[in-house]
């Protein structure tokens, strides 16, 4: 293997070969410390110490861009199909791949292709300073983790951080060095999250003055038309506030996303989607926040929180739904020290072997709780109803019960929050009895339902009463269309009041609240804008 690649690709490449698991994985932390990039990473799965899914699983923490490619024996080839959703995998070989012309070259050629082709992020040498339990510091690398950045964390009062602020200037935190090439990092104090993504490789701004289709929102339903928009040659945008992936991103397991039994992580569903997006040439905004929504003649304009907007032919809402906040004293107070919304993945690492407690009982949560019981002491699920089984899927239910160290209080709610620099301890009232506790408490992961993103529409399209879009035959009210409606046909199954401005996944009222509809919505609704475009 060593020698057929270095035939093809030595002059642009280095080869490096490995005798087993751990020397390869000591190599590639040896790159890794020099700050080198790998574009590829071949394993064979039968190797001493380690097998092949092992080493690529290891090998993914350290170079997350990497190809990963599995070297198979006909009789492995149930492991390799295994790997293809364990660890990510790009491809899989027979052995032998002889001739090497036709059996390995092409299929290195195309991955080598696609991870050039990648949008220059920022190298390792990103560092973020802060303060443990600072909500800002705590923003700042979740922000980073969500977009899958590669950064370093250092406490401020470590020796090395204290040096680097000394050196930076800076007594304020957080402290981001990101890297400029050739030159010294540039020093963002405590910046906001656009500043951040401009200094990181992220795109902030569009790269054209018109297009056929602006995507609000970049969870499954924004991706999927993002990616059947452009590869159906519409000139295509998707505008993201956070990170793509949405709330489907943040799930630690999907378990129930057809074509994968073996289930995937949101952030390896959205990563897969990001690289399509990429693959078909549609433009992606990050950290941008929208705050309108108009009509101008034929173009349909988004504004955004900073003046300036994007225009398109027809604009797709897929805003999808933010988590609702915990009511009571001092839980906003602990925001990002202790009391987290959503996953909160830069702080899943921090729960070794501590007590942590999930609120809510949807799916969700459920996949939050799981994940956690790997590593945390205990798990305690806080459940404001009588069961499980009302709002979780079967699966999870099941495997949250075969878990011992996951406990489900139901009928409790959370109250109130109590700490000083962090949280330190809650307060849990019994529902039936009334009774409160109070009970220890660092870590706090909330999932207690949602409300759509949808208060920056007022005015511009319609709505229900809890902010859900109406569309399509909602919007057609005793044979009636709604008011403004100049077309002379009803709206489509997908479009708004407003002609031309479609929607998909959470943000639409009744909707199924999953991901394959909230995918299908998004392709359903690029057919429909191309059946709009026709009519214009």
């Amino acid at each position: 293997m060593a020698r057929d690649l270095r035939r093809r690709y030595g002059k642009d490449y280095r080869v490096l070969r490995a005798e087993s698991g751990p020397d390869a994985l000591g190599a590639l932390r040896e790159v890794k410390l020099r700050g080198e990039a790998v574009a590829a990473v071949l394993a064979d799965y039968r190797m001493p110490q380690m097998d092949g899914v092992e080493l690529l699983e290891a090998a993914m923490d350290l170079f997350p861009s990497a190809r990963r490619v599995l070297l198979t024996a006909y009789a492995d080839t149930s492991a390799a199909i295994r790997a293809i959703n364990d660890v990510d995998l790009d491809h899989y070989l027979l052995k032998p791949w002889n001739p090497p012309e036709e059996k390995l070259y092409p299929v290195l050629d195309g991955l080598l292709e696609r991870w050039n082709a990648e949008p220059v992020r920022a190298p390792d040498e990103v560092v973020v300073i802060g303060d443990r339990w600072s909500a800002r510091s705590f923003a700042v690398r979740d922000f980073l983790a969500r977009n899958e950045v590669p950064y370093r964390w250092l406490l401020a009062g470590q020796p090395e951080a204290d040096r680097l602020l000394s050196a930076a200037g800076s007594t304020q935190l957080p402290v981001v060095l990101a890297p400029v090439d050739g030159a010294c990092p540039e020093v963002l104090v405590d910046p906001d999250d656009v500043t951040l993504a401009d200094h990181v490789g992220l795109r902030t701004r569009p790269q054209r003055e018109f297009y056929d289709l602006t995507i609000v929102g970049g969870g499954p339903a924004g991706l999927g038309a993002a990616v059947y928009g452009a590869s159906e040659g519409l000139r295509t945008v998707l505008v993201e506030q956070h990170a793509t992936g949405g709330q489907a991103g943040q799930s630690s397991r999907i378990e129930n996303y057809l074509g994968f039994p073996d289930g995937l992580s949101g952030a390896q569903l959205a990563d897969r989607a990001r690289r399509q997006v990429a693959k078909f040439g549609a433009e992606t905004l990050t950290a941008r926040t929208v705050t309108g929504l108009e009509a101008a003649g034929g173009a349909r304009v988004v504004r955004f929180s900073d003046g300036t907007s994007v225009a398109a032919h027809t604009v797709l809402l897929a805003t999808g739904v933010s988590y609702r906040t915990l009511e009571g004293p001092g839980l906003a107070e602990f925001t990002g020290r202790g009391v987290y919304y959503g996953a909160a993945l830069s702080e899943v690492s921090a729960c070794a072997d501590e007590d942590v407690f999930v609120v809510g009982a949807a799916n969700s949560a459920g996949q939050s709780a799981v994940n956690l019981a790997r590593s945390a002491r205990t798990v305690t699920m806080l459940v404001r109803g009588t069961s499980l089984e009302a709002s979780m899927s079967a699966y999870l239910v099941d495997q949250i019960a075969a878990l011992p160290n996951i406990r489900v209080r139901l009928c409790t709610e959370v109250t109130a929050a109590r700490g000083s620099d962090r949280l330190e301890c809650i307060t849990l009232r019994d529902k039936e009895s009334g009774l409160e506790t109070t009970v220890d408490a660092h870590h706090v992961f909330v999932f207690i339902g949602a409300a759509p993103r949808t208060a920056w529409l007022d005015g511009s399209v319609r709505r229900d009463d809890h902010g859900f879009v109406l569309a399509g035959p909602d919007l057609v009210v005793d044979g009636e269309r709604p008011p403004g409606w100049t077309p002379a046909r009803d709206p489509y199954h997908l479009e708004t009041s407003m002609p031309g401005v479609f929607v998909a996944g959470d943000a639409r009222a009744d909707s199924v609240k999953r991901v394959a509809s909230a995918v299908g919505e998004g392709a359903m609704a690029v057919m429909l804008v191309h059946r709009y475009l026709a009519q214009q």
